[in-house]
């Protein structure tokens, strides 16, 4: 009788993660581009072939199953039907560049000039000898890949057919807004956005929509000295699902970040961010608010790393889970040497609305300099029984007591949205999805 099998070496497990990475590209239809994205598309595909499809044994993958998201093809997911309530953003006055299920719909899409803005197509800009996306397209990601792998990532840089190139020169009145509509129950949706504000330049760019049933975003950000860049995402509506965002951020001297993501629905969504402040005095603010129900599993994997003095980070993360939900949180501060008088403020929050649902939590600090000022904190809680006693004793019906506490728990969240208006909208589509959600 054989004994058991011997368990596989590092190097026997690398070897048939990258074998199985080949075989999973050579089955793939890579898009054929000459020029500048060309050479972008060839690179990604070789340091792919290096670094290997992500798997669940990986150390940011233990929390959340790549599989679906690397998986060949999209499993089909139902369309949301669209109710009476009006769609987020829908009242702003913004410059609207509509995808459906993955393609520019320029039939719904507004004309894409506007003042202080100069926007093109990845499509049509890949046809050009020269763009100044090409300093960017696919170098974030590059530096984005130490001191963690991000290979889906890597996937986004070589497929993606389409996006935006939004370059910034003044101070933008109005929002650039993404917006992904679907049809298909199985669009596959790969887009590739590079936005560039110049010194002193500020825009604020939305994102809304169902996209597909399975979508990769990848957008990678340069902020000149003294520009400043709002972003303000809601990923909602189709429950059935999946997705992954990458947001890669260099930022310079003085340069500003104020990134903000809601999520609703959904069976797998991860948001990834990668933000280095190399500029002395710059500040990055990345938050999010989720609310998962029955079979959610929504992740929020965070990087900032600190390489120039005086910065400022704040990682604020909310999470309100019921039935069975699945909230994770992997958020890291580097500090390095040179980065004196760094303030760094990480807290990571749920609010745990059952027994069943979980939150997972990894929060780290990695601090070399020693003249800063950083603070982590992770909790996981149920709604509070004195306060929700307090508002039933003042009349207020329990399921709206309730509301009222998580609509409270959130705030902190929601205050890193600058613009009272996108606040106030993103408040109303929290107010909605609680309205729905009622014990």
């Amino acid at each position: 009788m054989s004994g058991a099998p011997k368990p596989m070496t590092r190097a026997a497990r690398r070897a048939a993660r990258l074998d199985a990475t080949a075989a999973h590209l050579s089955r793939l239809s890579v898009p054929q581009d000459s020029g500048w994205l060309g050479r972008a598309r060839a690179d990604a595909l070789e340091r792919l072939r290096t670094l290997g499809l992500p798997e669940r044994r990986d150390e940011y993958w233990r929390f959340t199953d790549p599989s679906v998201l690397s998986a060949e093809t999209a499993a089909p997911a139902e369309v949301f039907r669209i109710t009476d309530e009006p769609v987020v953003f829908s009242d702003i006055d913004r410059l609207r560049i509509v995808f459906t299920d993955g393609e520019f719909d320029q039939q719904a899409s507004d004309d894409l000039t506007a003042e202080g803005l100069e926007v093109t197509r990845l499509a049509e800009a890949a046809q050009a000898d020269i763009h100044w996306a090409q300093d960017v397209y696919g170098k974030l990601e590059e530096r984005g890949q130490q001191p963690v792998p991000r290979p889906l990532a890597t996937l986004n840089s070589a497929m993606a057919r389409d996006g935006v190139l939004i370059r910034a020169t003044g101070k933008v009145a109005r929002p650039v807004s993404l917006i992904y509509r679907r049809q298909k129950e199985a669009a596959d949706m790969v887009l590739h956005h590079v936005i560039r504000v110049e010194p002193g330049a500020e825009m604020t760019l939305l994102e809304n929509g169902p996209a597909a049933a399975r979508y990769s975003i990848v957008t990678e950000a340069c902020i000149g000295a003294g520009g400043m860049l709002h972003h303000v995402r809601t990923q909602g509506r189709d429950h059935a699902r999946s997705g992954i965002t990458h947001l890669f951020v260099r930022m310079d001297k003085a340069a500003g970040l104020k990134s903000f993501t809601l999520s609703a629905n959904g069976r797998v969504l991860r948001n990834e961010a990668m933000i280095w402040l190399d500029g002395e005095g710059g500040s990055a603010h990345v938050a999010g608010a989720a609310m998962g129900d029955g079979d959610f599993h929504h992740d929020d994997t965070v990087f900032i790393d600190h390489a120039a003095p005086r910065c400022e980070s704040r990682q604020v993360f909310k999470k309100v889970l019921r039935n069975g939900a699945v909230g994770v949180f992997q958020g890291k501060i580097l500090v390095q040497r040179p980065a004196q008088l760094t303030d760094g403020y990480q807290i990571s929050q749920s609010l745990l609305m059952d027994e069943r649902s979980q939150f997972l939590a990894k929060p780290e600090l990695e601090i070399y300099a020693d003249d800063v000022k950083c603070s982590h904190g992770s909790t996981s809680g149920e709604i509070d029984a004195d306060h929700l006693f307090y508002l039933r004793s003042r009349g207020v019906p329990e399921a709206e007591g309730k509301n009222l506490l998580v609509l409270a728990f959130l705030t902190e969240a929601l205050e890193e949205i600058a613009r009272d208006d996108l606040a106030e909208d993103v408040r109303s589509r929290l107010e909605s999805w609680l309205g729905r959600h009622r014990h």
